[in-house]
C-alpha cells in the first residue's frame, strides 16, 4: 500500500510538471510569430521584416512576419491583442494602430492601453504636405492666404480618419482655413491622382513625400514637424511658415499581449534597442526616409499614452469619426 501512494504521488507531480506554464519553460522554444497589420511591400511590412530578421538572429529562433491588413490596421492589432501572452506573439504596433484608432474607431474591438504591452519603439516619419505642381500653390502662406480670400482648394487622403486626413484637418484647426476633403482608398491612388493634378494638395508620410518630390511630381509645402527632416532638409516646418502647433508624427515599434512575462518583454526590448542602432538597419531605415527612435519600453508606453491624449483631442476638435 506504501508503494502505491508513493508510485501514485509521483505521477501526480509529474503531471503537474508537464502543465508548467509557457513562460516558465525555455524561451523561446520555437518560432515567433510577428503580426504585421498592412500588405506586404509597405514601410511597416519592410521595417518588420529587417527588425525580425536582426531578431531572430539574436533569439536563436525564426520570426516570422504574418500580414493581416485591413480596417486602418486594426484587425492586425485586435489578433495580436487577443493572442496567448507567451512571447510567441508580437505586433507591429504603428500610429494608425495605437495612436489614431482608439481616437476615430467608438468600437474598437481592443484597448490599446489595457491590452498591449509596448515594448520598443523602433522608427518615426513626419507627415510633409505637398502640392501638385498644377496647383500654382507654393508655400504655407501662400496656401493660407489662397483659402482665406474663398478660393476652393481641395487635398486628397489615404483615406478617412488616416494619418494623411488627419494632418491637414490639424492645419485647417491650426491655421482657420476651410479645405475640402477628397479621400481615396489608399495612398497609391492619392498620390497619383496629386501627380495628375486631380487634387491640389496632400499629406504624405517622408518616405512618400521623398519620392515625388525628388521625381519632380509634387512640390513639398511643409514639414509637419518640430525640426526640420534630414531627408529634405530645404523643405521648411510648417511651424517656420507661420501656422504653430501642427505636428503630425508617424510611428513604428513593436507591442505583445498584456501578461507576457516581464523578462521576455524585458529581453525583447534590450535586443532591439541593440538591432536598431545597428549599421545594417539604420542603412535601412535610411533607404526608407525614416528616423530610428530608440525608446525602450517605459519610454515607448509614455509615449503611446500622449500620442493617445493628443489624437483624441484632434478627432474631437474637427468632428472625424467612423463607424
Amino acid at each position: 500500500m506504501t508503494v502505491m501512494l508513493e508510485r501514485r504521488s509521483l505521477l501526480i507531480a509529474l503531471a503537474g510538471g508537464l502543465a508548467l506554464p509557457a513562460a516558465a519553460q525555455q524561451w523561446p522554444a520555437k518560432p515567433i510569430r510577428l503580426v504585421v497589420p498592412f500588405p506586404p511591400g509597405q514601410t511597416t511590412d519592410i521595417m518588420a521584416r529587417v527588425t525580425g530578421e536582426q531578431l531572430g538572429k539574436a533569439l536563436g529562433q525564426q520570426v516570422v512576419v504574418d500580414n493581416k491588413p485591413g480596417a486602418g490596421g486594426t484587425i492586425g492589432a485586435d489578433l495580436a491583442a487577443k493572442a496567448a501572452p507567451d512571447g510567441y506573439t508580437l505586433l507591429m504596433a504603428t500610429i494608425a494602430t495605437h495612436g489614431i484608432a482608439p481616437a476615430i474607431y467608438p468600437r474598437l474591438p481592443y484597448d490599446v492601453q489595457k491590452d498591449f504591452a509596448p515594448i520598443a519603439n523602433l522608427a518615426l516619419t513626419p507627415q510633409v504636405l505637398l502640392a501638385s505642381l498644377k496647383s500654382g500653390i507654393v508655400s504655407i502662406p501662400d496656401l493660407v492666404a489662397k483659402a482665406k480670400v474663398g478660393a476652393e482648394v481641395n487635398y486628397g487622403s489615404s483615406g478617412n480618419g488616416s494619418a494623411s486626413h488627419l494632418a491637414v484637418e490639424l492645419l485647417k484647426s491650426k491655421a482657420g482655413i476651410k479645405l475640402t476633403h477628397v479621400p481615396f482608398k489608399g495612398n497609391a491612388d492619392a498620390t497619383l491622382a496629386l501627380q495628375n493634378g486631380d487634387i491640389q494638395l496632400l499629406s504624405d508620410a517622408m518616405p512618400g513625400a521623398v519620392s515625388s518630390v525628388r521625381a519632380g511630381k509634387a512640390r513639398a509645402l511643409g514639414v509637419a514637424d518640430q525640426r526640420r527632416s534630414p531627408f529634405l532638409p530645404e523643405v521648411p516646418t510648417i511651424a517656420e511658415q507661420g501656422v504653430e502647433g501642427v505636428v503630425a508624427v508617424g510611428w513604428v515599434g513593436v507591442a505583445a499581449p498584456a501578461g507576457t512575462p516581464e523578462p521576455i518583454l524585458d529581453r525583447l526590448s534590450a535586443e532591439l534597442m541593440k538591432i536598431i542602432k545597428e549599421p545594417a538597419v539604420l542603412a535601412k531605415l535610411n533607404d526608407l526616409a525614416f528616423v530610428p527612435a530608440k525608446e525602450s519600453r517605459q519610454e515607448f508606453e509614455a509615449y503611446i499614452a500622449i500620442e493617445n491624449t493628443k489624437w483624441r483631442k484632434i478627432v474631437q476638435d474637427v468632428g472625424v469619426r467612423i463607424e
